[in-house]
């Protein structure tokens, strides 16, 4: 009986460290895949909201402090920029609507040294399908660009802004709206630290 357990129990062993073992080689054999795919995404995105680069803005940050979150830990922005021929054409970064109808939406604005709007792209959100989710669109995401803080109402036309809603679904473009102008002022506010040369972090 104690020789039938004590087989049981080393046979257990082996198995349990096999498995461990195998999820070990597992995950070492996709973590660089993994993080390859995250890097590529986040290059597909700074190339969909910065003017035309011959550098690599992934590679190419300034990190600043934009406040606390409720745990009262500093929250990070990091300003990914884009150059052309060595001059920085543009900066991009990501800000999160945290009012949208169903939870956060997260946002990539590009932004060029003179302030203004190159393009947006919204990476994550859980809005409705056939409403909120049109925030996705083409043409609701151009109406950002080339504005600024300065030549653009930053509000809905619902809110007597500039900016469309959508029939039934005003919550969504508010929020995206909202964040883009917050963003905007945070750039200005850093931007001599942004566009320093040198500056990368």
């Amino acid at each position: 009986m104690l020789k039938d357990m004590a087989r049981l129990l080393i046979t257990l062993t082996i198995i349990a460290a096999s498995a461990g073992f195998l999820l070990s080689q597992v995950e070492q054999a996709t973590r660089e895949p993994i993080k390859e795919q995250r890097r590529l995404q986040m290059v597909k995105a700074l190339s969909a909201v910065l003017p035309e680069f011959d550098n690599s803005p992934d590679t190419d940050i300034v990190s600043l402090q934009n406040g606390v979150n409720k745990k009262g830990e500093p929250v990070q922005v990091a300003f990914y920029r884009a150059r052309k021929e060595g001059e920085i054409v543009g900066a991009a970064f990501k800000v999160i609507a945290p009012d949208g109808y169903t939870g956060n939406i997260e946002v990539m604005i590009g932004v060029r040294p003179d302030e203004m709007v190159n393009a947006i792209e919204i990476l994550t959100h859980a809005e409705t399908p056939g409403l909120g989710d049109k925030i996705t669109f083409s043409s609701w995401k151009d109406l950002f660009k080339n504005k600024g803080l300065d030549n653009a109402d930053w509000r809905v036309k619902k809110d007597g802004g500039e900016f469309d809603q959508f029939s039934g679904a005003t919550i969504s473009p508010r929020a995206v709206v909202g964040a883009v102008k917050k963003g905007l002022e945070f750039f200005r506010e850093n931007k001599a630290k942004i566009l320093a040369e040198g500056g990368q972090s």
